[in-house]
């Protein structure tokens, strides 16, 4: 379907992109991505895919909105705190882009409902800090062949990666993708959090926004995919590096 005028008129700045153009208007527009996690990392995420034109949205989060959020959950306004997460998130992206479609899962995601869930959107972003919760989001990826981008961070340090383990597993073994699990083989003993060891706010935004960036990649086909990849931002010395990440022969998930 073309875009209307005032669609062409939102979307002017992608339009005018060599690499993005009509072709890929169309495409974020026809697309669905799967958020996990309405806090700090998928509250920009979500800002973005959203003023991107991302056709529909799903949110996942089970929690409700508390002040000591918004230092850095710019999707949330203080007369949102008490509110639950999804509500309040998908009345501010109803009102960014009333184009964009929000699917709101007050709930957390298991094991047991994680495959069902991703198995309806397109692209998986999981921007939360538990990790019982990125093992079965990244296993649900793995099984229904979605790509997933992670993002990942604490007090000024953060890390992105695309994990397409699913979509190359006919693949020969040389030539696989790793999934999140051969990253981060087994649960830290003492997972750092924010609300631990703290987060400076706009961490989360420059991780967030990268993550919808590689969202739009991936979606689009532009650039270069940071599957198979690690992207680390060190926001103290303001430094990013990319490091290449290998599969786990003996992972429980891909191996």
């Amino acid at each position: 379907m073309a875009l209307t005028p005032e669609q062409l008129d939102r979307y002017a700045r992608h339009i005018v992109l060599r690499e993005l153009g009509g072709p890929g208007q169309q495409r974020l527009r026809a697309a669905s991505v799967l958020i996990v996690g309405a806090g700090g990392l998928g509250a920009p995420a979500a800002l973005y895919l959203a003023a991107a034109g991302v056709g529909r949205l799903g949110l996942v989060d089970h929690d409700a909105v508390a002040l000591s959020n918004l230092q850095r959950q710019v999707l949330f306004r203080t007369s949102d705190v008490g509110r639950a997460k999804v509500d309040a998130a998908a009345d501010a992206l109803a009102d960014l882009n009333p184009d964009v479609g929000v699917e709101v899962i007050l709930d957390r995601l298991t094991d047991a409902d994680a495959r069902g869930r991703v198995a309806g959107f397109d692209l998986v972003l999981d921007g939360t800090d538990d990790f019982a919760t990125r093992y079965a989001v990244n296993a649900a990826c793995h099984a229904e062949a979605k790509p997933l981008v992670s993002g990942a961070v604490g007090r000024w340090d953060g890390q992105v990666a695309t994990f397409k383990s699913g979509p190359t597993k006919r693949l020969p073994k040389a030539e696989r993708l790793p999934c999140y699990r051969c990253l981060v083989p087994e649960i830290p003993p003492q997972a750092e959090t924010c609300a631990r060891v703290g987060v400076v706010g706009a961490l989360t935004g420059v991780i967030g926004s990268l993550m919808a960036l590689e969202a739009i990649k991936e979606i689009a086909h532009v650039g270069d995919s940071l599957a198979g990849r690690l992207l680390l931002y060190d926001g103290l010395a303001a430094e990013a590096r990319t490091v290449a990440l290998r599969p786990d022969p003996g992972c429980p998930v891909c191996g």
